[in-house]
Protein backbone atom coordinates (compact mmCIF):
# COMPACT_ATOMS: atom_id res chain seq x y z
CA UNK A 1 0.00 0.00 0.00
CA UNK A 2 1.35 3.39 -0.99
CA UNK A 3 1.55 6.04 1.70
CA UNK A 4 0.56 9.64 1.06
CA UNK A 5 3.52 11.99 1.02
CA UNK A 6 1.54 15.22 1.22
CA UNK A 7 0.49 16.59 4.64
CA UNK A 8 -3.10 16.10 5.77
CA UNK A 9 -5.37 19.12 5.40
CA UNK A 10 -8.59 19.99 7.22
CA UNK A 11 -10.54 19.44 3.98
CA UNK A 12 -9.68 15.74 4.19
CA UNK A 13 -11.48 15.31 7.53
CA UNK A 14 -14.68 13.31 7.18
CA UNK A 15 -17.19 13.98 9.93
CA UNK A 16 -19.29 10.94 10.86
CA UNK A 17 -23.03 10.72 11.61
CA UNK A 18 -24.53 13.59 13.58
CA UNK A 19 -21.15 15.01 14.58
CA UNK A 20 -20.02 18.57 13.89
CA UNK A 21 -16.51 20.05 13.60
CA UNK A 22 -16.33 23.48 15.25
CA UNK A 23 -13.61 26.10 15.47
CA UNK A 24 -14.20 27.76 18.84
CA UNK A 25 -14.29 31.54 18.99
CA UNK A 26 -11.51 33.20 20.88
CA UNK A 27 -12.84 34.91 23.94
CA UNK A 28 -11.61 37.99 25.71
CA UNK A 29 -9.90 37.18 28.99
CA UNK A 30 -11.28 40.31 30.62
CA UNK A 31 -14.52 40.98 32.43
CA UNK A 32 -16.78 43.88 31.50
CA UNK A 33 -15.04 45.96 34.18
CA UNK A 34 -11.57 45.26 32.72
CA UNK A 35 -10.26 42.61 35.14
CA UNK A 36 -8.16 39.84 33.57
CA UNK A 37 -9.40 36.31 34.20
CA UNK A 38 -7.09 33.31 34.58
CA UNK A 39 -7.38 30.67 31.80
CA UNK A 40 -8.97 28.12 34.15
CA UNK A 41 -11.99 30.35 34.78
CA UNK A 42 -12.90 30.57 31.08
CA UNK A 43 -12.51 26.80 30.65
CA UNK A 44 -15.08 26.13 33.40
CA UNK A 45 -17.88 28.00 31.62
CA UNK A 46 -20.68 25.66 30.62
CA UNK A 47 -21.58 27.21 27.26
CA UNK A 48 -19.26 27.98 24.36
CA UNK A 49 -19.55 29.35 20.86
CA UNK A 50 -17.77 28.70 17.61
CA UNK A 51 -18.11 28.45 13.86
CA UNK A 52 -19.18 25.19 12.25
CA UNK A 53 -16.59 24.07 9.70
CA UNK A 54 -17.96 20.66 8.69
CA UNK A 55 -20.95 18.47 9.46
CA UNK A 56 -21.64 14.78 9.17
CA UNK A 57 -24.34 13.37 6.90
CA UNK A 58 -26.93 13.15 9.68
CA UNK A 59 -28.85 10.44 11.49
CA UNK A 60 -28.93 7.09 9.63
CA UNK A 61 -32.36 5.70 8.80
CA UNK A 62 -32.72 1.97 9.52
CA UNK A 63 -33.21 -0.27 6.48
CA UNK A 64 -36.80 -1.14 5.72
CA UNK A 65 -37.94 -4.65 6.61
CA UNK A 66 -40.22 -4.66 3.56
CA UNK A 67 -37.27 -5.19 1.21
CA UNK A 68 -37.20 -8.54 -0.49
CA UNK A 69 -34.23 -10.56 0.72
CA UNK A 70 -33.64 -12.23 -2.65
CA UNK A 71 -33.26 -8.86 -4.40
CA UNK A 72 -29.48 -8.23 -4.69
CA UNK A 73 -29.80 -4.48 -5.14
CA UNK A 74 -29.21 -2.61 -1.92
CA UNK A 75 -29.82 1.10 -1.68
CA UNK A 76 -27.19 3.35 -0.20
CA UNK A 77 -27.61 4.30 3.44
CA UNK A 78 -30.14 7.10 3.87
CA UNK A 79 -29.81 9.88 6.43
CA UNK A 80 -31.99 12.46 8.11
CA UNK A 81 -29.94 15.63 7.50
CA UNK A 82 -28.71 17.87 10.30
CA UNK A 83 -30.23 21.27 10.98
CA UNK A 84 -26.86 22.98 11.30
CA UNK A 85 -24.74 23.97 8.30
CA UNK A 86 -21.12 24.92 7.71
CA UNK A 87 -20.68 28.61 8.44
CA UNK A 88 -23.25 28.76 11.24
CA UNK A 89 -22.25 30.24 14.59
CA UNK A 90 -23.13 27.58 17.15
CA UNK A 91 -23.82 28.00 20.86
CA UNK A 92 -23.08 24.60 22.45
CA UNK A 93 -22.59 22.76 25.74
CA UNK A 94 -18.86 22.57 26.46
CA UNK A 95 -19.17 19.42 28.58
CA UNK A 96 -20.20 17.42 25.50
CA UNK A 97 -17.34 18.64 23.29
CA UNK A 98 -14.21 16.67 22.42
CA UNK A 99 -11.16 18.85 21.83
CA UNK A 100 -8.58 18.05 19.17
CA UNK A 101 -5.44 19.90 18.08
CA UNK A 102 -4.51 20.11 14.40
CA UNK A 103 -1.66 22.24 13.09
CA UNK A 104 -1.54 24.21 16.36
CA UNK A 105 -5.25 25.07 16.11
CA UNK A 106 -7.94 23.98 18.56
CA UNK A 107 -11.07 22.31 17.13
CA UNK A 108 -14.06 20.69 18.79
CA UNK A 109 -16.12 17.69 17.78
CA UNK A 110 -19.65 17.67 19.16
CA UNK A 111 -22.95 15.95 18.50
CA UNK A 112 -25.78 18.04 17.08
CA UNK A 113 -27.72 17.35 20.29
CA UNK A 114 -25.14 19.46 22.20
CA UNK A 115 -25.95 22.52 20.07
CA UNK A 116 -28.38 24.84 21.80
CA UNK A 117 -28.69 27.55 19.15
CA UNK A 118 -27.26 28.52 15.78
CA UNK A 119 -26.97 31.94 14.23
CA UNK A 120 -27.07 31.75 10.45
CA UNK A 121 -25.96 34.76 8.43
CA UNK A 122 -26.48 33.94 4.77
CA UNK A 123 -24.24 36.80 3.61
CA UNK A 124 -21.41 36.15 6.08
CA UNK A 125 -19.05 34.37 3.68
CA UNK A 126 -19.94 36.21 0.48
Amino acid sequence: MKQKQSPIELDEFIVIGDRILIQPRTTDNRTSTGLYLPPGVREKEEIGSGYILKTGPGYPIPASQDDENWNPTHDAVKYIPLQVEAGDLAIYLKKQAYEIQFKNEKYLIISQSAVLLVIRDEGLFE
